[in-house]
């Protein structure tokens, strides 16, 4: 079976899941979930509902299921729901998102530990002996890049908004969108469309950072950024499409659309009618071209007598669903229009 590494997923021992649950939960399981909740001092009920939320398979009243380490992480979350970091409110999405984070990130992990653990004499030993030796490194490592993009975040917030309290700003919203991909995935065995699209969004990641964005998410054969300057994420999308467009570069024909106003931040993610805009110029801009609304052309476009560092094309009425009248440009920088004069 292909798994999202590119890898296959090896044949283990059957006795191996209990060997690594006891290993990684610090002991073999031995709580049902009513115990669970009795030592945590928590209401059955809601530790039921956060264990759901995490995206953790139900378990009947009677299951040995569960050690002290998930006693003491109901403690933490009921804490975390009385100091109001979990409101009922927020509580489901933000639970959700953690669960999905850890999910995906667990299996990839353990995927690379286990296609490691094969190639031993005895796989469960292996797998041990490897877990013991990197897990503890890698936790350190996942708690320093959290530590890290904290920081980034908090700083992103109060650059865009000026103030914690706000949960609304005003940034560029950039929609970058892989040409083709049904067609080339169809062409590409489960190794080389894991490393074509991880190619995708490494360097669309990195073009992203160093020019004072953020990744917001990445759907397979696209990417959601922002970045609070209208002509950076211009720069971006417009360095991106044309690299799909030079033959001798391995990164894929992409296409894109930006549109700059009012952003709700939730839980990571980005909502309103700027990411809706942005989302219909990507589908209506053809491939290699960059697509922008009024909000990008007002911020960028000035007086287009005095030496623009871009040039503009304004569309007819593009076909945006939710939108009674989406104005677009076709956006590229001057220099391109002024060689083509030349020639």
């Amino acid at each position: 079976m292909a798994i999202e590494s590119g890898l296959p997923l090896p044949e283990l021992p059957p006795d191996l899941g209990d060997v690594l649950q006891a290993f990684l939960l610090g002991e073999a399981p031995s709580l049902t979930r009513v115990q669970v909740a009795e030592r945590a001092g928590v209401p059955l009920d809601l530790a039921v509902t956060l264990w759901h939320q995490l995206g953790f398979p139900h378990r009947d009243d009677e299951d040995v299921a569960f050690a002290e380490s998930d006693v003491e992480a109901l403690r933490l979350s009921a804490d975390l729901v009385e100091l109001g970091i979990l409101p009922p409110e927020s509580q489901a999405a933000l639970v959700r998102t953690w669960g999905r984070s850890y999910a995906r990130l667990a299996e990839w992990q353990t995927t690379l530990l286990a296609g490691l653990a094969v190639e031993g004499d005895d796989p469960a030993a292996q797998l041990t002996t490897l877990a013991g030796d990197v897990l503890p490194r890698v936790e350190a490592l996942q708690t320093y890049v959290w530590r890290r993009h904290l920081a980034s975040a908090a700083q992103h917030l109060l650059d865009a908004t000026s103030a914690l309290a706000q949960s609304e700003s005003r940034l560029s919203v950039c929609f970058v969108d892989i040409v083709g991909y049904t067609t080339q995935s169809r062409s590409l065995d489960g190794a080389e469309l894991v490393e074509w699209v991880d190619r995708f969004e490494q360097d669309t990641t990195t073009l992203v950072v160093d020019h004072g964005g953020q990744v917001i998410k990445t759907i397979g054969d696209e990417v959601l950024f922002t970045v609070a300057d209208p002509g950076a994420a211009v720069t971006i999308a417009h360095s991106l499409t044309t690299r799909g467009e030079d033959a001798d570069d391995p990164f894929p024909r992409v296409r894109a659309g930006i549109a700059h106003g009012a952003v709700v931040r939730r839980l990571g993610d980005v909502f309103g009618s700027t990411v809706n805009a942005a989302s219909r110029l990507t589908s209506a801009a053809r491939p290699g071209t960059v697509l922008v609304d009024a909000g990008v052309h007002e911020a960028l476009a000035g007086d287009e007598d005095d030496d623009p560092a871009w040039r503009w094309r304004r569309l007819r009425r593009v076909s945006a669903k939710g939108f009674h009248h989406l104005e677009a440009w076709r956006v590229k920088p001057a220099r391109d229009d002024d060689r083509a004069q030349e020639m």
